[in-house]
């Protein structure tokens, strides 16, 4: 299946056909265009908890979509709830998504649930390209970035949060560079950005993790710009393990250190990183890869799928209300 439109650009990730799911399944890229169909709340929790949908903004729109079908269908809302919005913890995308379609259906029943989660899919799609007209005036020609995991037209509604703006770039000729960590154990960075980033024709290169501080001591990289799950009131975030790296990494280097977010990750409940619940995944990730065990069999592994980034390491913050410096004024975002 062909995965671009007549502009180069990627089939949606996430999107509604009546009562059932389009999803591109990411567990498949970049060999295979998986598009699968779903329908009922098994299959929508083996998504989302399979990471066959992910990116936080996009797991909002899927549990968006996923709870209006199943109160359309009969089921009760409280317990579709409850059952989707524990599928994965750290991205705050999930529950704010769910407690707005929740609060739609008791305000006006399925019908307004269904248009609730609609709105909240365009609603996210315009703050993303938003987010990359903000923060394409960042960079100037040539820029050299690098990002970590995937933050692109796969994880939110048509161009991401922290590829948004590469893309502006380099659809306004200014033929930014990017760097792509590969971000172990599943690969999402070479797996999946790189896989975008070729698809748009996006010079890139991909990188092994351990290797981004030679290459920033070598002066290659100019920003470093990155997605979030949650962002908190005191500006820390949450986001794919091994961002936390690269912003103490940048800091040493004093390299700028930047984060993308539509307001579906602003979290102003939670004070600081620290409460953030961080969803520890299976050991198999890390002891299987390709097939073949990696680890030995009596060796333990602990496989954290998050961390956080205190404000103090944050350059800046990229949102579709534009580009806000200081923590403090993360305070002007709605709830």
């Amino acid at each position: 299946m062909d995965p671009t439109g007549a502009h180069g650009k990627i089939a949606p990730s996430v999107s509604r056909d009546g009562l059932s799911i389009k999803v591109i399944d990411q567990t498949a890229l970049p060999s295979l265009l998986r598009i699968l169909d779903l329908s009922d709340i098994a299959e929508f929790e083996e998504c989302i908890r399979s990471l066959r949908v992910r990116g936080a903004p996009a797991i909002g729109v899927f549990g968006a979509f996923s709870l209006a079908i199943c109160i359309s269908n009969g089921m009760g809302p409280d317990d579709a709830y409850s059952r989707l919005v524990s599928t994965r913890p750290t991205a705050v995308d999930l529950r704010n998504c769910l407690d707005l379609v929740l609060a739609a259906f008791r305000e006006g029943g399925p019908e307004a649930a269904l248009t609730e989660a609609d709105r909240i899919r365009e609603d996210i799609e315009r703050s993303c390209k938003a987010i990359g007209e903000h923060g394409a005036a960042l960079f100037g020609e040539g820029v050299r970035l690098l990002t970590h995991c995937n933050a692109g037209a796969l994880a939110a509604p048509d161009l991401g949060t922290a590829l948004s703006p590469i893309f502006h770039l380099h659809s306004s000729g200014k033929r930014p560079f990017v760097w792509v960590s590969e971000t172990r154990p599943l690969m999402q960075g070479s797996r999946l950005t790189a896989w975008e980033l070729s698809i748009r024709g996006i010079s890139h290169r991909v990188l092994v993790d351990a290797a981004c501080a030679f290459l920033m001591r070598k002066g290659l990289v100019d920003a470093v710009i990155v997605g979030a799950d949650r962002v908190c009131a005191n500006g820390d975030i949450a986001n794919k393990i091994g961002t936390l790296d690269k912003a103490i990494l940048a800091k040493g280097f004093s390299i700028p250190f930047y984060v993308a977010f539509p307001m579906s990750t602003w979290d102003p409940t939670c004070p600081s990183g620290e409460h953030i619940p961080i969803e520890v995944r299976g050991p198999s990730e890390i002891a299987v890869c390709g097939g073949e065990r990696v680890a030995p069999d009596g060796s333990e592994c602990w496989n954290p799928a998050f961390d956080t980034v205190p404000a103090e390491l944050i350059t800046a913050y990229i949102t579709d209300r534009g580009v806000l410096k200081r923590p403090g004024k993360l305070s002007i975002l709605p709830r």
